[in-house]
């Protein structure tokens, strides 16, 4: 039964959600933020609620007189914070059951969150409590009718034993003493529901608990147009001689007090007792969970090891371990938490659409707050912190060097303006922007960490519009446009072993990485092949030769596909990855970086895959050699 409830309220839940993401935004849909905006209404309600107290009579011949002065003569502001008050309470009802209804439609209150869902339990009926209370207050008929029930329902406790209802027998029982006894329950009671609150949310890392300006600001402006139409006002004053009978009713707190006069009060607190155990035996009903395994999981960037409990999905527990992963609704209907899942298997709970598509769930995305690992786990996410950086921008730049590395590569140094900054990663790319917007994409050659230059190696493409100027006519001096940090080919964190492919030009992004990983100590066995036509391509041989010869943990192999007799060649021949797989015939545990032409790409992945190498340890930059591509 329960699991028919919970498929039952997410195609609602879902449906709703979908419809709020179209007028909304899914970054400012409601539904994704109950929590906080419950915790909003809650301090609308105390700060309105301090306000009515400033003016409030305690006694019980002020009360009434009080709270029509701040209604009637003080409507500009003191009827106004009334309503308020009223109607921000309703509402905190009302986005707390949705709260509590969805984290039960998607099954988020059992396992660990049992503490969570347990103190939320609490803090509903300490709601409820404090909200009944409040009803006291204004000493109207409603009021009175309130007090009576209220007097009744709990007379029925052995621990009362029919004590209450003596006090509001007659009018004169109803003294000062005992007026000012609801007013202090009416203070007491919500900051045991503040303690709770807290309370609740210390096990949901990063909880939030104000939602998004726009959404409080029209949560707040819609509060006040409700109190300026329809204001809050009081019935005629409390007369325990004469029986209430017309009411205007809130069934928001008060739903449960008219049945009493169809039902016996004992089964009221039957109903009011069954239904808090079932609330409070919901995680643990079934159906029952046995396995109570954890699993482990790998985490990029970083490399940092989770060991993520049974059914806490990946955001929430890389979030407990304090790392920077991005997220806005957690719920499925952003897409902001998208990452990937580079080996192992999840479980994806229900989410939107419009926030992964199947194309991209059959590329291994996934949604970061619904995936539950079923297995061990690498994956990849992106780092809020370093967000920002990682944005593109467009530069003036000045070339400050043209050095020619062979007969057909320029080294090309790139001076940025001053005081700018260009933060990239290791293997990303730069765009060349033409007088008519065409684009040149070129790898920054250079390691990440110098404020000033960019390093750039263009090889001369016949015909090529660009490179041509670049052995032609372009200068020292000259300036140029460029776009970037461009690209994901960028180095991951693992341990395992990594081989470099470079295919002529493809050097330059694997210099980057080298040289920044040498600069940050990495110890992982590092190995290069850069595969050419002749020697005279392996323009800057020199280097990588010196690499080997400082850095234990790395090995240089050149390799020449067509070598003339004039080279002397006396080393590796052939098609670079040929040379791999004769060195490496089980790829299982290595991961690739490759970076040449599309031929080059092409023809070696499907290789070295076919030799073990997981797909998700597989990662390459191919360029387009022709007037579109790096030319």
């Amino acid at each position: 039964m329960t699991a028919v409830l919970q498929r039952a309220g997410r195609r609602v839940f879902l449906a709703v959600e979908a419809g709020f993401n179209a007028a909304f935004g899914d970054r400012l849909n409601p539904l994704y933020h109950l929590g906080e905006i419950s915790f909003f209404l809650f301090w609308i309600v105390a700060v309105t609620g301090l306000y009515l107290y400033a003016w409030f009579d305690t006694g019980v011949h002020g009360a009434y007189a009080s709270v029509e002065y701040l209604t009637q003569r003080q409507w500009w502001l003191g009827g106004v914070v009334r309503s308020l008050h009223r109607y921000a309470s309703d509402a905190m009802v009302v986005t707390m059951l949705l709260h509590m209804a969805r984290h039960f439609c998607f099954d988020r209150h059992r396992g660990f969150r049992w503490f969570s869902w347990i103190t939320g339990v609490v803090v509903l009926w300490l709601v409820y409590a404090a909200g009944i209370n409040g009803f006291m207050l204004p000493w109207d008929r409603l009021a009175q009718f309130v007090v009576v029930a209220t007097a009744e329902l709990l007379d029925w406790l052995p621990v009362f034993n029919g004590a209450l209802i003596r006090n509001f027998i007659y009018e004169a029982s109803v003294n000062d003493r005992l007026f000012s006894l609801l007013a202090f329950m009416h203070i007491g009671i919500p900051l045991i529901l503040l303690l709770f609150l807290w309370i609740h949310i210390q096990r949901v890392p990063k909880a939030s608990t104000t939602p998004p300006r726009p959404i409080w600001i029209a949560l707040l402006a819609t509060l006040v147009l409700l109190a300026l139409v329809v204001p809050v006002v009081s019935h005629a004053p409390a007369h325990l001689g004469i029986a209430p009978i017309d009411l205007r009713f809130d069934w928001f707190y008060l739903g449960t007090l008219p049945i009493m006069y169809r039902w016996s009060i004992a089964s009221i607190w039957a109903l009011l007792a069954g239904l808090t155990f079932v609330l409070i035996a919901l995680p643990w009903l079934p159906p029952l969970r046995v396995d109570k395994r954890g699993f482990r999981v790998t985490v990029h960037p970083g490399n940092r090891d989770l060991l993520v409990r049974r059914d806490e999905t990946l955001l929430e527990a890389g979030l407990r371990a304090g790392l920077p992963m991005p997220f806005e609704c957690r719920n499925g209907g952003c897409g902001v938490c998208k990452g990937n899942v580079l080996y192992g298997e999840v479980e994806l709970a229900p989410y939107q659409r419009s926030a992964l598509s199947d194309s991209e769930r059959a590329a291994g995305k996934v949604l970061l707050c619904c995936a539950v690992p079923r297995s061990e786990l690498e994956i990849e996410y992106r780092d809020a912190g370093a967000a920002e950086d990682a944005k593109p921008r467009t530069l003036q730049v000045t070339v400050a060097q043209l050095n020619r590395l062979a007969e057909d590569v320029m080294q090309v140094i790139l001076r940025l303006p001053e005081g700018e900054a260009l933060p990239y990663r290791a293997g990303q790319y730069l765009n060349v922007i033409l007088d008519d917007g065409e684009r040149r994409a070129f790898s920054f050659a250079n390691p990440p960490g110098d404020p000033d230059f960019i390093e750039l190696h263009v090889r001369r493409i016949p015909g090529g519009r660009f490179t041509t100027q670049v052995f032609t006519t372009l200068q020292v001096g000259s300036t140029l446009t460029i776009e970037g940090p461009l690209g994901n080919f960028v180095l991951h964190e693992s341990d395992r072993p990594i081989i470099f492919v470079a295919g002529a030009t493809g050097f330059a992004p694997v210099k980057s990485m080298l040289e920044h990983a040498f600069a940050q100590g990495l110890q992982r066995p590092m190995a290069l092949y850069w595969g050419v036509r002749q020697r005279k391509d392996l323009y800057m041989a020199e280097l990588p030769e010196r690499w080997a010869r400082e850095h234990r943990n790395f090995t240089f192999v050149p390799v020449l596909s067509e070598p003339t007799p004039e080279d002397r060649w006396t080393g590796r021949t052939g098609l670079v990855h040929a040379c791999i797989l004769e060195d490496y015939p089980d790829l299982s545990g290595q991961e690739i970086y490759a970076c040449g032409s599309v031929k080059m790409i092409e023809t070696a992945a499907p290789e070295f895959i076919a030799h073990g190498l997981p797909e998700a340890a597989c990662f390459s930059d191919a360029f387009f050699v022709g007037a579109v591509g790096r030319s």
